[in-house]
Formats: structure tokens, C-alpha cells, sequence
């Protein structure tokens, strides 16, 4: 009986701090948690914009775009009540990417059940994908865990969870978006019935880039669209001017039997001048960056170690400033751009 009534004090207790805006109770009651060893940006308290994401954007931009609880959390730096979230008693298998700009967070895999009421998993999907604060709000400290792409705050991250590493990141449902895990998409054509592989590369002018890469043996399709920034369904003369985040890019399909991934970047690094930062010839704007945007801890492995390997060679005689970025939401562009070469027979963009 007195074991009862203590969990339904604690889970009274509970409610009102979650209520209140109190992610981490967990680490209140159990011990004082610091989540030690993780480089972070030091702050006062909740809500300090202290942070320089990647991806930024103005209070009525986000008002703009999130759902008044979105806004009160990620913006406002508030907490969802426990058990009310919809991933807190969620399993199916995929990835949690940022709710505000769609980069990729945690991976299905690292999720387990903390019992605290929020999503619990014990590190993000990639070294990169979140950034931390120090948080002295509330008399006591704690680790902010907040999107380094767009600084939209998450959760927290504590010491009390299992695995080797021990931590226990305590996310909010509401500044996450699941996407389940997709079989292998299948080629069309001849080689139908056979797994492919897609890959994500920016580097200017999305026309000639793209025009480069469906004339590389193995590639079975491109297409052309925006991704890496924050607005929803971007168009073409907003992404040109210079204020979604979003890079012209393109996706290529491509056959793993014909052409490895490692393949296609080194293409991807002789199709373009990687040591020109946010421009590519006459093309000057954040939009015409050099990005790798990869899909998996693989592609991130293979894309650092070809960046490295060339830097190292001196092949190239300046730094080279192409991003390695977890691949986020990507907008196919209107259809006049696809294949733009193709069907208005010229060539522009230095290809």
C-alpha cells in the first residue's frame, strides 16, 4: 500500500510540474543529472536564442508555421505533459526528424520506454543532428537539447539512462515528425525488381548538376528540387531569394550493382568547385552551396572520408567548404526545372 501511494504522489507530482513546463522531472526525483561530457553553449535559462543554427528564421515566420503547441515548445521552450504525446507509447520503426525544418534526429532504434511520459532514446541519429545549452531555469541545472539545424528547442538530456553511454534524451512528441522505414525503392525498367540506391548532392545551379549526373553510367534517375531549409513546399522564387535556407539540389536514383555512393561523390566533387562558399560560378546565394546532404551513418562516412582524402591529396589548392549534412525534407521543384537541359536544349550555369 505504501508502495502504491508513493508512485501515485510521484505521478501527481508529475503532472502538475509537466504542466508547468518541467521536462526531466525524472532527474529531479532520481538524482541531479548533468548529461557530463557533452560540449554545450552556455545560457541562462530556457528560451535564450543564443544559439547560430544553420537554418533561421523570424518569431512571425514560426508562428507562421507551427501549431500554437509547436510554438509554445520548440519557440517558447515549454514541455508538453507527460503521457500526453503521441510517441511517448510509440514503436513503430523509423526515423524522428525536427517538427519546425525536417532534419533528421533519432532513429527508432535508440527509443525505449524511460517511464517518465515523454519519448526517451539514448542518442541522436547522427554526432551533428542536435545541439546543447546549459539551462539554469527552474533553481536547478540541465542540459537543453535543441535541432542544430534550426535551434528549435527538443528536450533535455540526462545521465539516468541505459546502455553504455548512459544517457537518456527526454524529447517532446510535439517537436517531432516520424517517418517510417521504406523498403528499397525499385528501379524502373530494365532494371526492374532490383534495390537501388539515392543520394542528395547540391552544388550550384541545380540544371547543370543534374544535367552532369543522369549522364553518369549507373544512375537510373535525377530530379531536381530544395532541401536543408525551413519553409514548407518551397517555390522557386522563394528559394531565389535567399530566405528559406533551402539549397537547389538534386536526387539521384542510382544502381549500386553499376555505381557505388563513394562513386558518385567523387563525381559530385569534379562536377563543381567545392572551395566556393555559397555560390557556384556567377550564381551567388546560401541556395547555391556546396552540400552533401547523406541519408544514413554510411553516406556521412564515405562523403567525410572522400571530402578528407581530396583535401589531403591537395588536389584542391583552397579549402573546401562543402557541407556534410543529415539529409532533411526534400521539395521536388516545379516541373519546368526538371531535366531543364533536355528540354530547352542549352547549357547555362559554368556546365
Amino acid at each position: 500500500m505504501a508502495s502504491r501511494i508513493r508512485k501515485l504522489a510521484i505521478l501527481a507530482v508529475c503532472l502538475a510540474l509537466g504542466g508547468a513546463g518541467w521536462t526531466g522531472l525524472n532527474t529531479l526525483l532520481l538524482h541531479a543529472g548533468s548529461a557530463a561530457g557533452l560540449e554545450r553553449t552556455p545560457g541562462g535559462g530556457q528560451g535564450d536564442q543564443e544559439m547560430n543554427p544553420k537554418n533561421k528564421r523570424t518569431d512571425k515566420d514560426w508562428k507562421a508555421q507551427m501549431t500554437p503547441d509547436q510554438y509554445k515548445v520548440m519557440i517558447q521552450c515549454g514541455t508538453e505533459p507527460p503521457f500526453s504525446g503521441a510517441y511517448n507509447d510509440f514503436w513503430g520503426k523509423g526515423t524522428y526528424s525536427c517538427a519546425a525544418c525536417g532534419a533528421a534526429l533519432f532513429d527508432s532504434e535508440t527509443k525505449y520506454d524511460h517511464g517518465t511520459g515523454w519519448p526517451s532514446f539514448t542518442s541522436p541519429a547522427a554526432g551533428d543532428a542536435v545541439a546543447y545549452r546549459d539551462d539554469f531555469s527552474l533553481g536547478m541545472h540541465r542540459i537543453e537539447v535543441r535541432c542544430a539545424s534550426c535551434g528549435a528547442h527538443l528536450g533535455h538530456v540526462f545521465d539516468d539512462g541505459p546502455g553504455p553511454d548512459g544517457k537518456h534524451y527526454c524529447i517532446n512528441s510535439v517537436a517531432l515528425k516520424f517517418t517510417p522505414f521504406q523498403a528499397a525503392p525499385k528501379a524502373a525498367g530494365p532494371s526492374s525488381g532490383r534495390a537501388t540506391g539515392a543520394a542528395v548532392f547540391a552544388a550550384g545551379c541545380f540544371w547543370g548538376v543534374e544535367y552532369k549526373f543522369e549522364h553518369v553510367p549507373g544512375v537510373l534517375a535525377t530530379e531536381v528540387g530544395y532541401t536543408g531549409g525551413l519553409t514548407k513546399n518551397p517555390s522557386y522564387a522563394d528559394v531565389c531569394g535567399d530566405a528559406t535556407g533551402h539549397a537547389e539540389a538534386v536526387r539521384v536514383t542510382f544502381d549500386p550493382a553499376k555505381i557505388t555512393y563513394e562513386e558518385l561523390v567523387r563525381k559530385f566533387f569534379s562536377f563543381h568547385d567545392p572551395t566556393q562558399l555559397n555560390r557556384q560560378g556567377p550564381d551567388v546565394g546560401t541556395q547555391y552551396r556546396s552540400a552533401i546532404f547523406y541519408l544514413d551513418d554510411e553516406q556521412k562516412r564515405v562523403a567525410e572520408a572522400v571530402k578528407a582524402e581530396i583535401e589531403k591529396s591537395g588536389g584542391s589548392r583552397k579549402r573546401i567548404v562543402t557541407e556534410v549534412v543529415p539529409a532533411s525534407e526534400f521539395f521536388k521543384a516545379e516541373e519546368y526545372h526538371q531535366k531543364y537541359f533536355d528540354k530547352n536544349k542549352i547549357k547555362s550555369c559554368g556546365f
